[in-house]
């Protein structure tokens, strides 16, 4: 992503500080759309999660130590989890203060293309671990980029240390989060979210909708069973 700083197109509310507006991004780096958003990566991982009082699942905004902390350094990362904190705050204040929320994120992940590869690889985890950022993690399709296809990072006294990545097949990257409790998969290409527990991709928007005709389908039988049953004890009533 490109790290250029605007200034924001709309006022404060109230006068409260809110963080710049992002630029817009250059057209090789909407590969984040497309592992992200387009596949419903983001909404998967939001329903996973639950809690949207208190946990954010959200990209495209700055992180800042405070308000009023300077633009030097300002991150806006392809992916942001955070548990525990404030989503109202974060709309309000247009990105994530650290100083508002009591805490950095707890993860963060960037979606490699051609114009920031070398940023993600060096200057965005060398500025993450100062943020305090417990895990970062690098998605590559290709791996041309980066220089891996999957790559991850994890906080050990204000130092990263890369996660372990296994190979399961040729085609088959993976690594645990320990921030978000799953194993991140890079397969075929594609990015997935598994649970260790089962060793299941967590549920997608197909899973959603299938759950949902089954417990449909579910509902109407045991309303049709209960006509059966209050049209037979008529039947005996009235002989």
């Amino acid at each position: 992503m490109t790290t250029t700083n605007t200034v924001a197109e709309t006022p404060p509310a109230e006068g409260r500080f809110q963080l710049p507006d992002p630029p817009q991004r250059e057209p090789d780096e909407m590969t984040s759309y497309d592992h992200l958003h387009k596949l419903g990566n983001s909404h998967h991982l939001i329903h996973h999660f639950g809690n949207p009082d208190t946990t954010l699942v959200t990209a495209e905004r700055w992180i800042a130590p405070a308000p009023h902390s300077g633009t030097t350094g300002l991150r806006r990362p392809d992916l942001l989890i955070a548990f525990g904190v404030d989503p109202a705050a974060y709309e309000a204040s247009n990105g994530y203060l650290i100083s508002e929320q009591g805490k950095p994120p707890d993860f963060v992940l960037e979606v490699a293309s051609e114009s920031t590869a070398h940023i993600d690889v060096v200057d965005k985890r060398n500025d993450y671990a100062a943020l305090g950022i417990s895990e970062y993690w690098r998605f590559d399709t290709r791996g041309e980029y980066h220089g891996a296809r999957l790559a991850g990072d994890r906080l050990v006294d204000g130092q990263y240390q890369p996660v372990p990545i296994e190979e399961l097949a040729a085609d088959v990257l993976q690594g645990y989060s320990a921030a978000l409790n799953l194993n991140i998969r890079w397969e075929r290409g594609e990015l997935g979210w598994y649970d260790p527990a089962t060793g299941l991709h967590i549920l997608t928007y197909d899973d959603q909708r299938a759950r949902a005709d089954r417990e449909r389908e579910a509902r109407l039988q045991a309303e049709a069973r209960v006509r059966e049953l209050e049209e037979e004890l008529w039947r005996l009533r009235n002989g």
